[in-house]
């Protein structure tokens, strides 16, 4: 077993998303190497039910998935394929944009005061940007929940871990999607794909993430953005840190006096030119102005 060498730990910033929605942008908006193939990780969490309000009115979506974890609080979501329906506390919307589609996500009325999830945006390869649109929408029942000895606990919100499966499937950068608790006091192993993208994001208590012993260079757009020369072999990580991980096949966590709980997110890269502006992403920006041509003269929906 390899331990994976630490690359970068940086902490999420404020942005206004939607129709005035403030969020915490994790990741996005640049270079994607590092994260390939995910592109793009939110974290909305706010207690005034007011700020949510605005939500995110009708917009379009092409050339990725879009994968909505809710935590607490409600989404009420509708689309140009006539979905309609709401995310409460626990599930799990993975939609594949494909082709394209134009949707909307507001707050669902009568949800309580408090909006806490995470939208994370997944690349699509070449080969399957201009598929249909399809849903794959989880209740929080149906997803797995892996208790170990220690307390640990993992939900399996798709790929295998611990000998569960989650039910997510079919989705092609094969990605592993887990919400990881720790209990305080506790030393644990988690093992990662090796030749995958891998990153935790912390959004309860504090921590210490370890790398290699022996750390190996491994420069990324990220090292020279945070004045990191080389992997990180052991650092405190915080609420709202990004941890992003070098090659291995196994990550350390340590807990302290309270308990630590994030996204362990992994999957295979695509390694594929991005062209990227707003919700649309294709691999050129002929692609690109193709996209927003069609969106503007109405020709922009391909199914339903």
């Amino acid at each position: 077993m390899s331990f994976r060498p630490i690359s970068y730990i940086g902490r999420s910033e404020s942005v206004m998303e939607g129709a005035g929605v403030p969020v915490h942008r994790v990741f996005g908006n640049e270079s994607t190497g590092a994260t390939d193939p995910f592109l793009l990780l939110d974290h909305l969490k706010n207690e005034d039910p007011t700020v949510n309000m605005p939500g995110f009115p009708w917009h379009p979506h092409r050339g990725i998935e879009t994968i909505t974890y809710i935590l607490e609080g409600g989404v009420q979501h509708e689309d140009s394929l006539g979905n309609k329906g709401v995310l409460t506390a626990g599930d799990v919307q993975w939609m594949t944009a494909g082709s394209g589609i134009v949707h909307q996500e507001m707050p669902a009325p009568g949800m309580g005061s408090t909006g806490h999830g995470f939208q994370l945006w997944a690349n699509l390869p070449a080969a399957e940007k201009m598929t249909s649109p399809r849903y794959q929408d989880i209740g929080s029942a149906e997803i797995p929940t892996v208790v170990e000895d220690d307390g640990t606990t993992a939900r399996v919100i798709t790929g295998s871990f611990w000998g569960a499966t989650g039910p997510v499937t079919g989705i092609a950068t094969d990605p592993r999607y887990l919400d990881i608790t720790i209990p305080p006091h506790t030393s644990r192993s988690l093992p990662v794909e090796t030749e995958y993208h891998a990153f935790a994001y912390v959004f309860e208590g504090s921590g210490t993430f370890r790398g290699a012993s022996a750390p190996i260079p491994a420069p990324t757009e990220y090292m020279s953005e945070s004045g990191i020369t080389e992997p990180i072999t052991a650092h405190p990580v915080e609420n709202r840190n990004l941890v992003l991980f070098d090659r291995g096949d196994e990550i350390r966590v340590e807990t302290n006096d309270e308990q630590l709980r994030f996204l362990l997110v992994s999957g295979r890269p695509l390694r594929e030119p991005v062209a990227w502006h707003g919700p649309i992403v294709m691999n050129t920006e002929e692609e690109l102005v193709q996209a927003f041509s069609e969106y503007r003269d109405g020709t922009f929906l391909r199914h339903g």
